[in-house]
């Protein structure tokens, strides 16, 4: 497989194998477990001498053919496909802490992020410390002797901050820590965390990956040796595992990611902008804009915006509301990178879970709005939140 490829390329060819017949589109492999013409053959692969499938809990070739397009596409040596983007967090996590260590996190962290942290970790023994993630002062001031991992997203769901992925990853090289990076709001299109120095990147697959809605998939990707030391036990006595037609289904929408993302990112700049000049709203941060806190950074990891577009509304949550109920072409859920646009209240989903004065802390208002743009046609878009805004109070 030519590794000089585009990544558009990638996504329609890389790591296809095909059974005797010959099959144009992936083949699904529905099974549990593989079969050995002896026993002596059975016993070679349990010992790790024949590279084989075992157990569809541990792989099989469905999920290995996604996993090895994710690694080119990531320019990862080795991954691991899991059933959810929740999935490939906590395992990413879990599987290489234990009593007595301590994590280093962005406190900008989507609900369920932060529940690993603050709830589920110190039930271990695992000890943690928030930080705001935008300045690299407070990663090296939260360093402990006993850290090991330093968690984020970047940008953050839903305010789009940005984190220095390099300032981050130098800080933790230096103490020996980890660091993960949760990469579905830049997707592996826009920013690759691997070469910014991250040593694992997660995905939610549901996301952009599939973008249509249709089931839900994570992965994790990194270097052989960490996955072989940290994540493949884990993984195979725990059952994280993504079922065969959820990696094909997955298989099949990273086909046309890069022209989705592109159509999804111009949808999202242009709104951006639109919103920008509206008078019901006080605020719009979008990563490709030159007025984001930080540009600079974006600048130099960034290949582009986001599919996001987070603004804030004057009449918080009444507006919200009001704008949310008057979209025609918008669908409101708190799910993104659909093919289809899609809004949400953070306050009352996504985020709800959080006090008051973490909602304050994460710049998320009554007002906040979070916009994932679809691949419609961008003045469709436009003319329906021009329309919905009519119903929102300046």
């Amino acid at each position: 497989m030519s590794k000089n490829w585009s990544p558009a390329t990638q996504l329609v060819h890389g790591g296809t194998t095909r059974s005797n017949h010959g099959e144009t589109s992936e083949a699904i492999f529905l099974t549990q477990g593989f079969v050995y013409e002896t026993s002596e053959a059975a016993e070679a692969r349990f010992k790790g001498e024949d590279d084989g499938f075992i157990y569809a809990r541990y792989g099989s070739p469905t999920n290995d053919m996604f996993e090895k397009r994710m690694c080119l596409l990531e320019g990862a040596e080795d991954a691991r496909a899991t059933a959810s983007g929740m999935a490939a967090v906590a395992a990413a996590i879990l599987c290489q802490v234990k009593a007595g260590d301590h994590i280093v996190a962005a406190r900008a962290l989507f609900g369920s992020c932060r529940w690993v942290l603050e709830t589920l970790a110190p039930k271990y023994g695992i000890d943690f410390t928030l930080v705001d993630g935008r300045h690299l002062e407070n990663w090296e001031k939260a360093v402990r002797p006993n850290t090991k991992v330093f968690f984020l997203e970047s940008p953050t769901n839903p305010t789009l901050e940005v984190v220095d992925i390099a300032g981050v990853a130098k800080i933790a090289a230096a103490v020996g820590a980890k660091v993960i990076v949760d990469n579905v709001f830049a997707t592996p299109l826009m920013q690759k965390p691997l070469e910014l120095g991250a040593h694992i990147v997660v995905y939610s697959a549901t996301k952009h990956i599939d973008g249509q809605g249709r089931c839900l998939g994570g992965v994790i990707l990194s270097d052989k040796d960490w996955i072989n030391e940290h994540l493949h036990d884990y993984f195979r006595h725990t059952g994280p595992a993504l079922s065969p037609f959820n990696a094909w289904t997955l298989l099949k929408g990273i086909e046309t990611l890069p022209l989705r993302v592109r159509q999804q990112s111009e949808n999202a700049a242009r709104l951006a902008d639109f919103l920008a000049e509206q008078k019901q709203v006080s605020k719009v941060i979008y990563p490709g804009r030159k007025d984001h806190p930080q540009a600079d950074i974006i600048a130099r990891q960034m290949k582009g915006g986001s599919t996001l577009v987070c603004f804030e509304l004057k009449g918080g949550k009444e507006a919200a509301f009001a704008l949310q109920n008057a979209l025609d072409i918008v669908l409101i859920s708190n799910n993104l990178g659909d093919s289809k646009s899609l809004i949400t209240h953070p306050a009352t989903t996504t985020h709800k879970n959080l006090s008051d004065e973490a909602r304050a802390e994460l710049g998320i208002s009554p007002g906040t709005v979070r916009f994932s743009a679809g691949i419609e046609d961008s003045e469709d878009l436009i003319n329906d939140f021009a329309r919905a805004l009519k119903s929102v109070q300046a």
